[in-house]
C-alpha cells in the first residue's frame, strides 16, 4: 500500500522528468557520449542538480567502460542502480533513552508544523507516547496550529505565550517529558525571526538548553524542506545544517511538484539522508523514505 501511495505522489516528477529518461533509454541501443549528454540535460532540468547529475553520469561512464550493456533492459537497470546508489542511506538507530528528543527546524511555509503532526501521529500509531513543544513563539498561529493538531492526535503540548522565550518553552518541555517518562519529545522551532542570524542564534541556544538536561540530545534534528522549492531548498538547508547539526530531512509536498529529483541533490550535496516524505495534507500522508521504492516510483509507469 505504501508503495502505491509513493508512486502516486511521484506522478508529476515521473511524468515531467523521468519519463523522458525512459523514452531516451528506449530509443537507444548503446551508451555513447550523445546519450550521456541527453541524459545529463534531462536530469539537470529535472532539479536533480548539477553535482548529483555529474556524479551519476560519471559512474555510468566508468561502468560502461568496464561492462557491456547491449539491451534496453540492461541500460534501464544500470541507470536505476546508479540513482539508487546516490540515495543509499545509513540505518537509523533509535535512541534507547526516554525521552528521545527530536528537534524540527525549517523556514515558514514548508509545512513544518503539519509534518510534526504527521510524525507524532505515526509514532502514536506505533504505541509510543509523544509530547509536543511549541517552540515557535514568534508566530502566534504556529502555537495555535500545533495545539489543534495535538488534539486530533491525542497528545499534550507544552506552550507559553506568543513572543515568550523559546528556550524557556523547550526547558519546560524537556522537564515535562522526563517527568512523564514520554517516549518522544518533538520540538517545533521558529521558521522566521527578524533576521536570519537571529534565527540561527536562537536555534543554537535551544540546543544548549536541551543539552543541559539531556547531554546527548537532541537525538534527531529534522530539517523540513518543501520539494516544490527544488534547488532553492538546498540554500535554506545549508544555513540550518550549520546552526543545528541537522541529521535527517523531511521532504514535504512531494505529491504537488515535478521537482522530486531534488532528493538526489540533497543527498549528494549535503550528505544528509531524506528520512521522511510528505505526500498530502492528512495525518496519514507521510511515509518513511525507502530509496529502492523511490527509484521504482520514479521509473515505473504501470
Amino acid at each position: 500500500m505504501a508503495f502505491f501511495k509513493l508512486k502516486d505522489g511521484l506522478k508529476k516528477t515521473r511524468e515531467g522528468v523521468f519519463s523522458k529518461v525512459t523514452r531516451l533509454i528506449t530509443g537507444k541501443r548503446k551508451i555513447d557520449e550523445d546519450f550521456l549528454e541527453e541524459l545529463e540535460e534531462i536530469l539537470i532540468a529535472g532539479d536533480v542538480g548539477v553535482d548529483a547529475t555529474l556524479n551519476v553520469i560519471d559512474h555510468i561512464r566508468d561502468r560502461v567502460k568496464k561492462e557491456r550493456y547491449e539491451t534496453t533492459e540492461e541500460l534501464d537497470q544500470l541507470i536505476k542502480n546508479e540513482v539508487s546508489r546516490l540515495l543509499e542511506t545509513p540505518n537509523f538507530e533509535e535512541p534507547d533513552q526516554k525521552p528521545a528528543v527530536i528537534l524540527v527546524v525549517g523556514v515558514n511555509g514548508t509545512g513544518k508544523t503539519t509534518s510534526i503532526a504527521k510524525l507524532a501521529y505515526k509514532l502514536k500509531e506505533q504505541g509510543k507516547s509523544v509530547l509536543l513543544a511549541a517552540g515557535d513563539t514568534f508566530r502566534a498561529a504556529a502555537i495555535e496550529q500545533l495545539c489543534i493538531w495535538s488534539e486530533r492526535i491525542g497528545c499534550d503540548v507544552i506552550k507559553h505565550q506568543q513572543n515568550s522565550d523559546p528556550a524557556a518553552v523547550v526547558f519546560d518541555a524537556v522537564s515535562a517529558a522526563k517527568a512523564r517518562n514520554n517516549d518522544y519529545l518533538i520540538i517545533d522551532t521558529a521558521g522566521r525571526l527578524h533576521t536570519k542570524s537571529n534565527l540561527m542564534t536562537e536555534l543554537e541556544k535551544i540546543v544548549r538548553v536541551i543539552q543541559r538536561q539531556i547531554p546527548e540530545a537532541p537525538h534527531e534534528v529534522i530539517l523540513v524542506l518543501d520539494a516544490g522549492n527544488g534547488q532553492n531548498a538546498l540554500n535554506q538547508a545549508r544555513e540550518f545544517v550549520k546552526a543545528a547539526n541537522v541529521n535527517s530531512i523531511f521532504l514535504t509536498k512531494l505529491d504537488g511538484t515535478a521537482k522530486g529529483g531534488v532528493v538526489l541533490s540533497i543527498r549528494n550535496v549535503l550528505g544528509i539522508p531524506v528520512k521522511y516524505i510528505g505526500l498530502g495534507e492528512k495525518m496519514t500522508d507521510m511515509e518513511y523514505f525507502n530509496p529502492k521504492e523511490f527509484v521504482e516510483g520514479l521509473f515505473t509507469n504501470e
